[in-house]
């Protein structure tokens, strides 16, 4: 079992219930699903992207992503409707647990002039999207290998009913938020 997931059962949610004031360990927000999306736009001249991004996101998660298709055909893009222009993949349970390790302990700390993530992505729903914009912050990327830099949206999916709640939850799992 991941050490992240440990630590939540045990600490994080007796914070939590202290903090808020909740009667019962089930009312306390919990981290559902982690949502890695890279949007590739430049694939459709170049194909081989897609191939490259699923096997850097695969190494990355440890799950092999879905490539995602256009939904409908813009003609100032010049796209079609079902050529592929991303990956993604959702991350739950303990592998889940282990990449949001692997995100704050190794991948946020080699980010170029990094200064805490910014706590204005939250949705209003108690859910987060940050975004890097580099693949090679993670350590399972060799630099050598990669084709084309490319960034990845990371959404992390909660039950908590406000971003307050939330973005506690996810400050003691460890995410630097900037002041």
């Amino acid at each position: 079992m991941a050490r992240l997931k440990e630590l939540y059962k045990k600490t994080i949610v007796k914070k939590l219930m202290k903090e808020f004031g909740y009667k019962n360990q089930y009312q306390v927000p919990q981290l559902i699903k982690v949502v890695i999306n890279m949007g590739l736009g430049a694939a459709k001249e170049n194909p081989k992207l897609i191939d490259s991004a699923v096997v850097e996101l695969g190494q990355i998660t440890g799950q092999k992503p879905v490539i995602k298709k256009a939904k409908k055909s813009i003609s100032t893009f010049k796209l079609r409707e079902g050529v592929p222009i991303g990956v993604m993949v959702t991350l739950r349970s303990n592998i889940m647990y282990e990449f949001v390790d692997r995100l704050v302990n190794i991948a946020l700390p080699r980010v170029r002039d990094f200064k805490g993530i910014s706590s204005k992505g939250f949705d209003g729903r108690g859910n987060y999207t940050m975004g890097l914009t580099e693949q090679i912050v993670f350590p399972e990327i060799s630099y050598d290998k990669i084709d084309k830099i490319k960034g990845m949206n990371i959404t992390f999916v909660t039950t908590a009913k406000t971003d307050k709640e939330a973005r506690t939850m996810l400050e003691w799992l460890g995410l630097p938020f900037n002041k």
